[in-house]
């Protein structure tokens, strides 16, 4: 089964808007009370048996059980009577909501995520239609359930084949937006190595570093944006909470990190395409991106994003036929000459430039590093032939 994701502009009236933003805001209340349930079910358990919380808390029968996503959506029901803004929405647009709530619960714990946030008013920002009937898309229009049709600015058509399986209405800083699931029933085989092979070596100083010697420079789009972000977040400061002039300089905060966040993402299509032209076969390596986003240099790392451009490079390969593996083990490929394979020991940050001692290879240390990447990579996928071919592409290629 094959899943694309597509997004248009939407293009409502001003009254398809509002009520837009009613579903969201009614979505936003059921999202605070479904994880205000949660919460309080979690604290009275957490309270001891002879003493209770000097602040305050619910106190919950002993014999309740834990609330899940079937119960609050059988609860949603009775909700309904009481609360008939809740009627307005469509029923499976809130059953959504809540499993979004589930799935963020259940992760908290699977996954180390951090505690669901309740949401502000305005913080909601998206409904899912999880269903919608086949013909949902009429030429550059789409039949929502209860909101009718929306007109949208279709710059692409949608594939032969593909099927709508859910639609998702988003709202950002420059408008309201939808995005389509499609779905075919087909299977895409991984293409098998072949051709001419490149290993990736990511980094801060580049943002890529190519085994054939080729450095791509890091866009550094956030701390680029940060002088302005910290001009506009003083003058936002300096207004009253809630005023027309503090919601106008909202928007343009939010304007300016959706701009850094298209940018980034227009960037790494750009520069997966670019690697795609080089070569038939790519190899990255397997990086700790969470450990790196809690270390000192976490600002940065979070800015240069590696894991979404390599799961953008992944797609990008599968579409273009291209073999892509990022499991390479990335233990050491500073420290190891690709041309001999000694081990040539640490190496500070400072130091730039990859020389051993023992066959006098010399070239740039973030080049080195790609290169033992791709023997690496190779050799886990064809052996140690393929290693040793590499080796002697790498020797040709070599300054010494």
């Amino acid at each position: 089964m094959l899943t694309l994701s597509y997004e248009f502009k939407l293009k409502p009236t001003c009254r398809q808007a509002q009520t837009i933003e009613s579903w969201l805001e009614i979505c936003r209340q059921v999202w605070n009370y479904g994880l205000r349930e949660r919460k309080d079910w979690v604290k009275s358990r957490k309270s001891p048996v002879n003493a209770c919380s000097l602040v305050g808390e619910y106190i919950i029968p002993a014999d309740t059980p834990r609330p899940t996503y079937a119960s609050q959506c059988k609860a949603l029901t009775q909700a309904k009577k009481d609360h008939p803004q809740l009627k307005i929405p469509q029923s499976q647009v809130l059953q959504q909501t809540l499993k979004r709530l589930e799935t963020a619960w259940v992760d908290m714990y699977r996954r180390g995520f951090g505690f669901p946030r309740f949401k502000k008013k305005g913080q909601f920002r998206s409904f899912v239609f999880p269903k919608v009937k086949e013909n949902v898309i009429e030429g550059n229009q789409i039949d929502l359930p209860k909101i009718g049709k929306l007109r949208f600015f279709k710059s692409r058509s949608l594939p032969d084949g593909f099927v709508v399986k859910q639609v998702r209405v988003l709202k950002r800083a420059s408008g309201y937006y939808v995005i389509l699931s499609l779905q075919a029933d087909v299977e895409v085989p991984q293409p098998p190595i072949s051709g001419h092979a490149i290993g990736l070596d990511v980094g801060l100083e580049s943002y890529l570093a190519t085994s054939d010697g080729e450095l791509i420079d890091n866009p550094r789009l956030f701390v680029k944006a940060s002088g302005k972000l910290q001009s506009l977040q003083q003058k936002l400061k300096r207004k009253k909470k809630g005023s027309r002039r503090w919601h106008l300089i909202q928007h343009r905060i939010a304007k300016l990190y959706e701009h850094v966040t298209k940018s980034r993402k227009d960037f790494f299509f750009k520069l997966a395409h670019h690697l795609c032209n080089q070569a038939d076969s790519i190899f990255a390596e397997a990086l700790n991106l969470k450990a790196l986003g809690r270390s000192r240099l976490a600002k940065f790392c979070l800015d240069a994003a590696w894991g979404e451009f390599l799961s953008i490079l992944s797609w990008v390969c599968l579409k273009r036929d291209k073999y892509f593996a990022k499991e390479v083990d990335a233990k050491q490929t500073s420290q190891i000459c690709p041309h001999c394979g000694v081990h040539t020991g640490k190496k500070p940050l400072s130091q730039r430039t990859h020389s051993c001692s023992h066959c006098g290879y010399q070239t740039h240390r973030d080049v080195a590093a790609a290169q033992v990447v791709l023997n690496r990579g190779v050799a886990s996928t064809s052996g140690q032939g393929g290693k040793m071919l590499v080796e002697g592409n790498v020797a040709g290629d070599g300054l010494a």
